[in-house]
């Protein structure tokens, strides 16, 4: 089964189809997939593979011990505009199980492909361990998961960059010193660019961070406030509206009013009031999906019309008021509940309550991505506290995804809170937050990016950007910097700037680096417009 709200409300019916749970949205790039490429030539005149042909490397299972042996790390490569010396251009799409879809950042679809093509480079997309085929131990049972941590991840693109025998012509003599290679990274990849040029300085001669959360966050409820600033004002009022009501109703203790409540929704016989309000703010998370091109028929915006379209008619911006928004949100909840839980009792279909999911069946993104939440990095998205207005009821705290570190990994976090807020502590400490500072390091964020308070460009932050940690802010949303075609659709013109100047300053960096180490890449021009030649 795959609930239509994608990754949004822990279901325990799933536990029978061997999926695990499913949780809020990961802070994920978008998928951008490439066509094959067969006509293309390199520099040397040879027809290129296909684009999407698939490699191998043997990568360590323990980076700390590496008798432990090693495992097939995939991989996907091309050369197309690759000079010799010309950079190598590193990234990996982080939490995701299918990495085949994202081969489109091989290409100049993305600011990947942008800079290959600028600089004479090759370009490289590596699958992240235990995400889809990258299963170290072989499955995910808690035991196994020991190795899912931020600084073996980091390793990972350590050895990788030095150890890997490239199939294109002089691939194996590419190393770092030898030729600059370049980390990109979207999302938790870009907090991982981010947090690998910290720990590994001079390894990578730049960095683009795009959505870089760097910051690890416990209680990270201000997850919704970019969507409350930016989305339409009468969805915004109407939501809140039958927000507070639900809360009102819960807080009453009535459980007639409970009852005929939950009722609305086709939730009837639901027991606890955190599941109904983890399923009510399901259609909020679809805002991450938004982006210059996905126009008023994307799901986020199919969810407030459903609220705030009345015989054809727009509500104002107050919105229509808590009678029309119930009934109406009532309305659109019961269609989709109805064709996920069918027969099942309700609260059999929804609680994460007495429940435990320790299913290791790989490949299990949710489950592998929980893991380090719980571990390492936080991101609970949940309600605003008192005092300010929320867009998810107030029902929605961190217990409730606390509780489900426990479901899945039972033994592994017994103190639930106290365990979460000391990995974030931990990790803040290590890889420096929002106090990160990096030579070479482009961070580009959007200010509509519901992950943008995570990320340097939090709103009262003011990190002060410079000519070598450049940060700049787009009215983008998530990741939508990284895509070529968002830039030619963005009115603003805010992302193209971005798209411009990253490539500006890789090309100062990327000259800076190659004379640091006598590097010369033929057909390539300099920042003063005189071609480098050997």
């Amino acid at each position: 089964m795959a609930f239509s709200w994608k990754v949004l409300v822990p279901l325990a019916f799933f536990a029978s189809t061997a999926t695990a749970v499913l949780l809020p949205p990961r802070p994920s790039m978008e998928v951008i997939t490439a066509d094959d490429l067969f006509s293309v030539t390199d520099f040397s005149g040879v027809s290129l593979p296909s684009i999407n042909k698939t490699y191998y490397f043997d990568q360590l299972i323990d980076h700390n011990n590496p008798r432990l042996g090693t495992w097939k790390q995939r991989y996907w490569h091309t050369w197309e505009w690759y000079k010799p010396g010309g950079p190598i251009i590193l990234t990996t799409p982080g939490e995701v199980d299918n990495t085949a879809l994202y081969t489109g950042y091989l290409t100049n679809k993305t600011i990947n492909g942008q800079i290959a093509q600028q600089e004479g480079g090759a370009t490289i997309v590596l699958e992240h361990r235990y995400y889809g085929e990258a299963q170290p131990l072989g499955d995910l049972a808690t035991k196994n998961l020991r190795f899912n941590t931020i600084e073996q991840a980091i390793a990972d693109l350590e050895y990788f960059a030095k150890n890997v025998k490239l199939a294109m012509p002089g691939g194996s003599k590419v190393q770092p010193g030898k030729a600059p290679w370049v980390l990109i990274g979207g999302s938790y990849a870009g907090a991982l660019t981010a947090w690998t040029m910290v720990a590994k300085p001079g390894l990578f001669a730049a960095g683009y961070a795009s959505s870089a959360v760097v910051q690890a966050i416990g209680d990270f409820w201000r997850y919704f406030e970019p969507i409350r600033e930016h989305m339409p004002k009468n969805c915004s009022a109407d939501i809140q509206a039958v927000v507070t009501h639900f809360d009102k109703v819960v807080a009453s203790g009535n459980k007639k009013a409970i009852n005929a409540l939950y009722a609305t929704f086709g939730l009837e016989g639901a027991q606890y009031a955190d599941d109904v309000a983890s399923i009510l703010r399901g259609p909020i998370f679809e805002w991450q999906d938004l982006g210059p091109r996905t126009g008023p028929n994307a799901g986020f915006y199919q969810f407030c019309d459903a609220l705030e379209v009345k015989n054809g008619v727009s509500a104002p911006a107050k919105g229509w008021g808590l009678d029309h928004a119930l009934k109406a949100w009532g309305d659109y909840t019961k269609v989709i509940v109805k064709s996920q839980c069918g027969d099942w009792p309700i609260n059999d279909c929804i609680t994460s309550h007495g429940v435990v999911w320790d299913d290791p069946t790989p490949p299990n993104a949710g489950r592998s991505w929980l893991y380090m939440v719980c571990n390492e990095v936080g991101y609970l998205q949940d309600s605003a506290p008192p005092g300010y207005p929320t867009l998810i009821s107030r029902q929605m705290q961190p217990e409730y995804e606390e509780r489900l570190c426990r479901s899945l990994f039972p033994g592994k976090f017994p103190l639930w809170g106290p365990d979460i807020e000391a990995g974030v502590a931990r990790t803040n400490a290590i890889y420096h937050g929002w106090d990160l500072h990096v030579d070479h390091l482009f961070f580009a964020n959007g200010d509509r990016d519901p992950w943008r308070d995570a990320t340097v460009s939090a709103k009262g932050l003011n990190v002060r950007s410079t000519p070598q940690q450049r940060i700049m802010l787009s009215q983008g949303f998530h990741c939508t910097d990284m895509n070529t075609a968002n830039a030619a659709a963005d009115t603003t013109g805010t992302i193209k700037a971005v798209q411009v100047q990253a490539l500006a300053d890789m090309k100062r960096w990327l000259k800076e680096y190659r004379r640091q180490h006598g590097i010369y890449v033929q057909g390539v021009l300099d920042v003063e417009g005189e071609e480098v030649v050997e």
